[in-house]
């Protein structure tokens, strides 16, 4: 039997392409949930793989839609292995139920997890790139030096709201609270 697996990461994105290139395929039933991918606990991909008879194959879209990182996505097709299955992804043309199929996958996963990787390195360098010549990532202080100290002033000495205050300056309690 084939078995399809789609995944999305949020409740706002749609299943509907990965759902039609699956029956497109010829997935018999699909598994399908809307959770991130660096979770490991996903139900409807443990319902999947416990189902999973000798011969059948795990079909999904593209292999990052069962899973983010490397190690987690040799676990998963371990597992299915195990069942006596095989796992094949559509965009990337991979199906590990032949020995080429198996070397293939294990050379793209190497790369998708390097690519990843080396985005993280570069992101890493850029901010620290960026921190030498004065810039810091992130949003701007809702409140300046001045105004933390009347924040302060406000509270300490004219016992004031914290809600007063948040209002006064235009910004949320817990802005005021962590001045």
């Amino acid at each position: 039997m084939i078995l399809g697996y789609a995944r999305v990461s949020t409740e706002g994105q749609s299943l509907e392409a990965q759902l039609d290139a699956l029956h497109a395929a010829g997935v018999e039933r699909i598994f399908s949930e809307k959770i991130s991918g660096s979770k490991r606990a996903r139900p409807e991909l443990d319902k999947l793989i416990d189902q999973l008879r000798p011969g059948d194959v795990v079909s999904v879209t593209k292999y990052d839609r069962l899973s983010r990182s490397l190690q987690d996505l040799l676990s998963i097709v371990e597992a299915i292995r195990a069942k006596g299955a095989g796992f094949r992804s559509l965009a990337e043309d991979i199906d590990t139920t032949t020995s080429a199929g198996r070397l293939v996958f294990h050379v793209f996963a190497s790369i998708a997890q390097f690519e990843r990787e080396r985005i993280s390195e570069r992101t890493r360098e850029g901010l620290a790139s960026a921190r030498k010549v004065g810039r810091i990532g992130g949003r701007p202080p809702a409140l300046s030096r001045q105004q933390r100290e009347e924040v302060r002033r406000l509270r300490d000495e004219e016992g004031r709201r914290v809600a007063d205050i948040a209002r006064l300056f235009e910004v949320s309690p817990n802005t005021v609270r962590r001045a």
